[in-house]
């Protein structure tokens, strides 16, 4: 115990602002009056995932870039994926998670880490050659396999999120202009056929509800109409805590989840959001800045892959709460409740703090 102990090399620059952001969820989820279920349960689910951050910063993760270890993990991945559509829980509709009695397991979120491994694998090898359109092809089948198995759930966000990762790290990787606009014009050809042929009624609704916001207050558009006035009524300082009325007397819903910035705005304000937003600025900046100054290329893009993955989550989720964003079901990373997205990012942060503490040697 005391050997794994003196292994555990913390980079505070990473834990802090993501408990601090962990905690904000916290305690807009608190209600000062009347059933505290959310916030009881995500106590807990934060407790485990810090430990989950401590046993992870104590492992040297260099092995993951073997690929006798990756591959495996990335065909378990997709094994997990395919068997939930057999054994998985039907939720309005939706496949997504496993259900272990009071417990729910939702793998697209381990699955967007597993892409992001996959991804730092093979480029770490092929930069110097990623302007070839053949390395662009290999990327996007291992990117595209697992999108289209979280696609089919129907999970349009988590696909999205996936989608967005790739493209982040295969431009970080270097691809050509002439590349670029082909992957341009083959998203607008894609969207084109996702919006005629496989969009459900609901999904549509929301993108419209996006474009025209107040036709449909009642139907489609009703959360994120709430959502914006929940943001609004908060003004420079907020109502206070537990004070949200838009949230606690249940106008905005789902403020546990999709809506928690909007929840938190709400009671904090313009003053606390900013603070908010700083905290998220900060953590991604030591990410960024971890991964700029890495021994390896794997380490970099890992790093950089996991920015992305939180970047990606923060600026729709938000953009989402104001108004900006169609409602796509995106949680903002270590704030809103649920203990599969949690733990996934505890986990990353856990990976990248050893990579921190454990790189060393020339850059390859």
């Amino acid at each position: 115990m005391i050997k794994i102990l003196d292994r555990i090399e913390i980079d505070w620059h990473l834990f802090v602002p993501a408990l601090v952001i962990s905690l904000a969820g916290l305690i807009t989820m608190n209600s000062l009056s009347g059933e505290n279920y959310f916030f009881f349960r995500q106590s807990i689910w934060i407790l485990v995932s810090v430990m989950v951050f401590l046993a992870t910063s104590a492992v040297d993760w260099h092995f993951l870039k073997r690929t006798t270890v990756i591959m495996p993990v990335f065909l378990g991945m997709v094994l997990v994926l395919v068997a939930l559509f057999a054994a998985g829980s039907v939720t309005r509709g939706v496949v997504s998670w496993f259900q272990f009695g009071s417990l729910a397991f939702q793998p697209s979120d381990p699955a967007k880490l597993v892409i992001i491994l996959i991804l730092a694998k093979y480029f770490s090898r092929r930069h110097i050659e990623i302007k070839n359109l053949r390395h662009i092809i290999v990327s996007s089948a291992y990117a595209l396999l697992i999108f289209f198995l979280v696609f089919l759930q129907p999970d349009f966000g988590g696909a999205m999120v996936i989608f967005a990762i790739w493209l982040g790290m295969v431009l970080i990787s270097g691809m050509s202009k002439k590349h670029l606009a082909f992957v341009g014009l083959l998203g607008l050809v894609i969207s084109a056929g996702l919006w005629l042929f496989v969009f459900a009624p609901y999904q549509k609704a929301r993108v419209i509800s996006f474009i025209h916001p107040l036709s449909d207050v009642r139907g489609a558009g009703y959360n994120a109409y709430q959502s914006m006035v929940a943001v609004g009524s908060g003004q420079m300082f907020g109502k206070g805590i537990g004070q949200g009325s838009q949230s606690k007397l249940q106008y905005l819903p789902e403020y546990e989840t999709d809506f928690i910035f909007a929840a938190f705005a709400e009671e904090w304000g313009f003053v606390g959001t900013v603070l908010l937003l700083t905290f998220c600025l900060l953590l991604l900046f030591r990410i960024v800045n971890n991964a700029e100054h890495s021994a390896t290329n794997f380490e970099t893009l890992f790093g950089l892959g996991v920015a992305l993955f939180f970047s990606v989550h923060i600026a729709v989720n938000a953009g989402m709460n104001l108004g900006l964003l169609p409602v796509t079901g995106i949680t903002f990373p270590f704030m809103s409740y649920g203990g599969s997205h949690l733990l996934t990012e505890w986990l990353a942060l856990g990976i990248l703090s050893s990579m921190k503490n454990r790189s060393t040697g020339p850059r390859i």
